[in-house]
C-alpha cells in the first residue's frame, strides 16, 4: 500500500488508494434487492390497500424514503468501478449528495416517528394522542419533507467536485477543501440526524419491550399481535444498529483523522474503506424495511400474500388466528389483549 505523504499546493496529503472491487458489487447487489422489494411495497401501498390508517401513512413515506436513493446507486457504483473517479461532472455530483443526504436521514427519522407511533398505540392505547390521527400524521409526514428538502438542497449547493491528482472526486475524504466543511458538517449531522433520533427509538421501544412483555393475552390472536410487536421492534432496532451506526461511526473517524492526523495515511485509508463499505450497509435498510410493513402491518401482509397468489405463486399461508377472549379472563388480561388490539388497528 502506498502510504506516502504527497506534496500539493503547498500542503501534505495522503494519496488516494483503490478501493475494492467487491464493494461497488455489493453495493449493486444491495440496491438491487432493495429496488425490487420497495418497488412491490410501493405497488401494494398504493395499489392494493385502499384505506390507511395513521401508521400505514408513516410505513408509506419510509417506503418513499428508500425510493429516492435508486437513482443515486449506479453512479456510486460506476465511481468505486472506477477508482473513485467521478466523471459525470458537478451537477449530478451535487445530485447524488442531495439524493444520499436525504434519503438516509429521511429513513431515520421516520423509523423514529413509526417508533414514537408504536409506543403511544400500545402503552398508551386509551388515550387520546394526535400520533394517532392520520390528518396530524399526514401533515408531520410533509412538514418532515419539507425539513428535510431543505438540508439537501443546502448540501447540494455547498457540495462541489475536485482534482485530485488525475481523478475528479466527489464527497471525498481526499478534497481537502473541503476538509473543514467536512468536519463541521458530520457533527451537525450527527447530533440531530442520528444520535437524537436513535435515543428516541431506543427509549420509545424499550418502554415498548416492557410494557407488551407484561401484557397477558390468553387468546391466539392476541399473542400473535404481542409477537409481531417484538418482531417488529428488533427488526427496527436492528436496522438503526447495523445500517445507520456503521456509517456515522466511520465518517465520524473520517474527518477527525484528516482535520487533526493527516499524516496518518494507513489508518485513513482504512477508515476510507470503512466508510464505502458501511455505505452499502446503510443501503441495506431498503432490503429490511419491507420487514416493518409485514410485522407491523396486518394489511399489507394480506395484501402481499394475495398479490403472491395473484401471479402465480401459491403457497399454503397459516390461517389468521381468530380466537375468542375467555369470560374468565382477568383484568389485566383483558387490558393487555385491548392493548395489543388497538395498536393492530392504528397499525394494520
Amino acid at each position: 500500500m502506498n502510504s506516502s505523504l504527497l506534496h500539493i499546493n503547498g500542503t501534505f496529503s495522503c494519496p488516494a488508494e483503490p478501493q475494492s472491487i467487491v464493494i461497488p458489487t455489493l453495493l449493486i447487489l444491495v440496491f438491487l434487492g432493495g429496488f425490487i422489494l420497495n418497488s412491490a411495497s410501493l405497488w401494494i401501498f398504493w395499489f392494493r390497500i385502499p384505506r390507511w390508517n395513521s401508521g400505514m401513512i408513516l410505513q408509506f413515506h419510509l417506503a418513499l424514503s428508500d425510493a429516492m436513493v435508486t437513482p443515486a446507486a449506479p453512479f456510486m457504483a460506476t465511481y468505486y468501478f472506477l477508482g473513485s473517479h467521478w466523471p459525470f461532472g458537478p451537477f449530478l455530483c451535487q445530485l447524488k449528495v442531495f439524493l444520499l443526504s436525504t434519503h438516509l436521514y429521511s429513513s431515520i427519522y421516520f423509523l423514529m416517528l413509526i417508533s414514537v407511533h408504536r409506543y403511544v398505540a400500545v402503552v398508551h392505547y386509551s388515550r387520546v394522542s394526535r400520533m394517532k390521527s392520520k390528518e396530524f400524521v399526514h401533515k408531520l409526514c410533509l412538514g418532515m419533507w419539507f425539513f428535510l428538502f431543505i438540508k439537501g438542497t443546502a448540501f447540494f449547493f455547498v457540495m462541489e467536485t475536485s482534482q485530485v491528482g488525475n481523478h475528479t472526486k466527489c464527497l471525498s475524504i481526499h478534497q481537502d477543501q473541503l476538509t473543514g466543511f467536512y468536519f463541521i458538517m458530520n457533527f451537525v449531522l450527527l447530533v440531530p440526524g442520528f444520535l437524537v433520533p436513535f435515543a428516541i427509538s431506543v427509549t420509545c421501544y424499550s418502554l415498548l419491550v416492557s410494557s407488551v412483555s407484561k401484557m397477558k393475552t390468553n387468546t391466539l390472536k392476541g399473542k400473535v399481535i404481542k409477537t409481531k410487536s417484538l418482531k417488529m421492534i428488533a427488526v427496527c432496532m436492528s436496522i438503526f444498529v447495523a445500517c445507520f451506526t456503521p456509517l456515522h461511526v466511520a465518517r465520524t473517524l473520517g474527518v477527525v483523522l484528516k482535520r487533526f492526523f493527516p499524516s496518518s495515511c494507513v489508518l485513513l485509508t482504512q477508515v476510507e474503506s470503512a466508510y464505502y463499505i458501511s455505505w452499502t450497509l446503510a443501503g441495506a435498510n431498503c432490503c429490511l424495511d419491507p420487514l416493518l410493513y409485514y410485522f407491523g402491518s396486518e394489511k399489507f401482509n394480506e395484501s402481499f400474500k394475495s398479490s403472491l397468489n395473484r401471479i402465480g405463486f401459491r403457497f399454503h399461508w397459516p390461517a389468521a388466528p381468530r380466537g375468542r377472549d375467555s369470560t374468565s379472563q382477568s383484568m389485566t388480561t383483558r387490558a393487555g389483549t385491548t392493548a395489543l388490539q388497538e395498536a393492530c388497528r392504528l397499525t394494520a
